[in-house]
């Protein structure tokens, strides 16, 4: 397959584009940071330096894929950033708002850059984005990631509906706690500022073992598999979901693993 990763020069982004390289994929990685000691050691690897928020150079990167590879088979969008933390009400706007635009519209600039690219898969085209921490509930001093991330689902469900009958399968997914520069991030925080509760979880994620990154890795190779083909607009929580069973005929028509009001019975 020829894949694009988005956020590859570190964290779960370059495991990601390591592990596909290894199956025989190609890979082309977009990150703000230089790229260049990847792409001399492994010749199936390259890459191009874009803020995945600034769209003239999204838009410039995809015609570099364009011109190279002519289209895309699969995107995976796992560029992202924490961003302010703190409490919403006491925020910096401007970096509050920063926060959203860098996962959110991150996100979109690349689905709506590659989608030319994706119509020329080979096969059914796949496209995975990575949700987060305060998607499916409220992370206390997180508003702006949780919000973006929040966000991301539903774009994700949004285009899979405007999308239904085309050859593409979108879907969010929900890696867990895995220790990334973000938990970084966290510890260098505090929990003055950060929260008692993630500071302990970021504790945790540093002593912990890589099983957590194994598996979502796993499920981002599942997702982009024919074993998936079929299952579109939803999102799955790898360290949670039995994804490795799943048949995505018996979710087709109902509501399981997507974001939706709960009412009473009989409301």
């Amino acid at each position: 397959m020829r894949v694009l990763v988005t956020g590859s020069s570190t964290g779960i982004g370059r495991a990601l584009a390591l592990r596909l390289l290894d199956a025989g994929h190609a890979v082309w990685g977009w990150a703000r940071s230089d790229q260049t000691e990847l792409a001399a050691a492994r010749p199936t690897f390259r890459a191009s330096r874009a803020d995945v928020a600034d769209w003239p150079a999204v838009r410039a990167a995809a015609a570099e894929i364009a011109t190279a590879w002519g289209g895309l088979d699969a995107l995976v969008t796992c560029a992202g950033v924490q961003g302010e933390i703190g409490r919403a009400l006491a925020a910096d706007p401007a970096r509050w708002s920063a926060t959203v635009r860098a996962n959110l519209d991150g996100t979109y600039f690349a689905l709506r850059a590659c989608a030319p690219l994706l119509e020329r898969a080979e096969r059914r085209a796949k496209v995975v984005c990575f949700s987060g921490g305060g998607a499916t509930k409220p992370r206390p001093n997180f508003s702006a990631y949780g919000a973006a991330k929040t966000a991301v689902v539903r774009l994700v469900e949004t285009i899979a509906t405007e999308e239904q009958g085309r050859p593409l399968d979108i879907n969010a997914l929900a890696p867990g706690a895995i220790h990334t520069r973000l938990t970084e991030e966290v510890l260098a925080l505090g929990p003055a500022v950060a929260g008692e509760a993630e500071y302990a979880a970021a504790q945790r994620q540093r002593a912990g073992d890589p099983a957590p990154l194994a598996r979502a890795l796993d499920c981002v190779e599942w997702l982009l598999s024919p074993r998936s083909d079929g299952l579109s607009g939803r999102l799955i929580a790898a360290p949670w979901d039995p994804w490795t069973t799943l048949r995505p005929a018996d979710l087709a028509g109902g509501e399981t693993y997507t974001l939706r009001r709960v009412v009473p019975p009989g409301a």
